[in-house]
C-alpha cells in the first residue's frame, strides 16, 4: 500500500499515512480541525542493476550506437585521419 503525505493548511501539521489507493483522502486535521491537503513528493527509489546508465558505463558498441543515433544514422569514427589534397600544381 502507498504512503501518502498530508499537510494542514491551518496549523501546518504534516504527517504520513499508509492508505489503499481506493481509500478516500483525509480532509480534516486531527490537531486543529483545519483542512488537509495531500502533498505530492518525489518518488523515493533508485534504479540499480545492469543496464542503467546511473551506475554502469556503456560498452563501446553502445557508445557507437548512441553516436550513430545522434548523427542521423551516419557512423563517425573517432580514429579518422585528415588527408591533405594535392592541388595539382607543379613547380
Amino acid at each position: 500500500m502507498p504512503i501518502y503525505e498530508y499537510k494542514c493548511t491551518k496549523c501546518g501539521y504534516s504527517f504520513d499515512i499508509i492508505q489503499k489507493i481506493t481509500d478516500e483522502s483525509l480532509k480534516i486535521c486531527e490537531k486543529c480541525s483545519g483542512e488537509l491537503i495531500k502533498v505530492i513528493s518525489p518518488a523515493g527509489f533508485v534504479l540499480k542493476g545492469s543496464g542503467f546508465y546511473v551506475n554502469d558505463h556503456p560498452s563501446e558498441t553502445r557508445k557507437k550506437g548512441l553516436a550513430e543515433e545522434k548523427n542521423g544514422g551516419i557512423t563517425v569514427s573517432a580514429n579518422t585521419s585528415k588527408t591533405s589534397e594535392k592541388t595539382g600544381s607543379s613547380k
